[in-house]
């Protein structure tokens, strides 16, 4: 129904289709600002509770470390956990938190830019894209630098269930996260022994705490947290970047408020594409009634084309003085590193252009096979 390389044209004919559509599975689709924002926000519509997962398919859902590590994390529950699980790692993402990072963030931005420049040409999503998030959440977290490379394919490996769930992808998914999962379970036990100042280290004191995480608990939060610190904002900053590549023009515009520019740059081409809901009391969207057990998917990068909700949505302006957007979803599964993709954006885009100001796209740009996470596999630059 979506095209994967660009998507935004298919958008505009569900939009103009209606405010509500029916898949031919049963699945319920809105694509427009209002109806987008409403699910994102209505306490009534949650995640798939457990016991409905086998009349989906998924009736062995716990025996697959993939799937146990989503259905049982942030992303995947209702309250009161999720309230409980939120509410002990929140403190560590708020912007006053997060805005601690900006000196050690900023050394690293630095670090991989000289590189990009010495290069010459470079894959950008290999180069920075990818490891300036895995080090900003690995910093986070208490991850060492050694440690820290293999973790992009075992992700990209693990995300792919939120497209798809078959043999094919569990192949591949089940051992990457049995891999993030040991991993993190050994950074655990040696920060139970040795203490640092990390957020590792944290967590382990409130699993100490008894009435905070159990140490399966521990490892589902630290192993979303891991992924999503990197997954979102990896692909913020390879899609922001192709589309002010594609736009010189408007680099004058980054420069002078990188905050209002990333607000544009995620509204544009959204890192996130879709965010699904189950109904867990009846409500309606847009009149249409909704009861128990129905799926409903929200396609946020088409409701942040909406042109109900944006002048001429499919202009990219960073001069856009109402850019507010869906791309960190909302109400209780809004993102929690949302506060840290932004500070990573803010910073990048205005000292890549800086130091590189003839940085330029070359060929050989590859889109990611995601329906659900919109970003590259690669994209060529030259630097000079």
């Amino acid at each position: 129904m979506v095209g994967r390389e660009d998507p935004y044209g298919h958008y505009t004919k569900l939009r103009e289709a209606g405010a509500v559509l029916r898949a031919a599975d049963g699945t319920l689709i809105v694509t427009r600002f209002a109806e987008c924002q409403s699910v994102s926000r209505d306490h009534k519509l949650g995640k798939m509770p457990v016991e409905l997962l086998p009349e989906a398919g998924l009736a062995d859902w716990a025996e697959h470390p993939a799937l146990y590590g989503y259905f049982t994390s942030l992303l995947g529950i209702n309250p009161p956990d999720h309230t409980r699980l939120r509410r002990l790692v929140s403190s560590s993402f708020t912007v006053r938190r997060v805005e601690q990072l900006r000196p050690a963030t900023t050394r690293m931005i630095d670090t991989m830019i000289e590189a990009m420049a010495a290069a010459g040409t470079a894959d950008f999503v290999s180069a920075f894209a990818f490891p300036l998030p895995c080090n900003v959440i690995s910093e986070l977290l208490g991850i060492p630098d050694a440690d820290r490379a293999q973790f992009q394919h075992l992700v990209q490996d693990w995300s792919a269930v939120l497209d798809e769930v078959t043999p094919e992808v569990l192949l591949k998914a089940d051992p990457a996260a049995k891999a993030v999962r040991d991993y993190l379970r050994d950074l655990a036990a040696e920060r139970r022994r040795h203490p640092r100042g990390d957020l590792m280290s944290a967590m382990v004191e409130h699993e100490e705490a008894g009435d905070k995480l159990t140490a399966d608990e521990l490892l589902t939060m630290a192993g979303l947290l891991f992924a999503a610190g990197f997954e979102t904002t990896t692909n913020l900053l390879s899609n922001g970047l192709a589309a002010l590549l594609d736009h010189p023009e408007q680099r004058p515009a980054l420069l002078a408020d990188p905050a209002a520019a990333v607000e544009e740059l995620l509204r544009f081409d959204s890192p996130v594409q879709n965010i699904d809901r189950t109904v867990l009391e009846p409500t309606t969207v847009a009149g249409v009634p909704l009861e128990p057990g129905q799926r409903i998917v929200a396609y946020t990068g088409a409701a942040n084309r909406d042109p109900r909700r944006f002048t001429d949505p499919d202009r990219l302006d960073l001069n856009r003085a109402d850019n507010a957007s869906l791309s960190f979803g909302g109400g209780i599964h809004y993102c929690l590193g949302a506060p840290m993709a932004r500070l990573e954006a803010q910073i990048a885009f205005p000292r890549l252009f800086e130091r590189l100001p003839e940085l330029r796209r070359e060929e050989g740009a590859e889109r990611r096979d995601s329906l659900t996470i919109r970003g590259f596999e690669m994209l060529p630059v030259t630097a000079n």
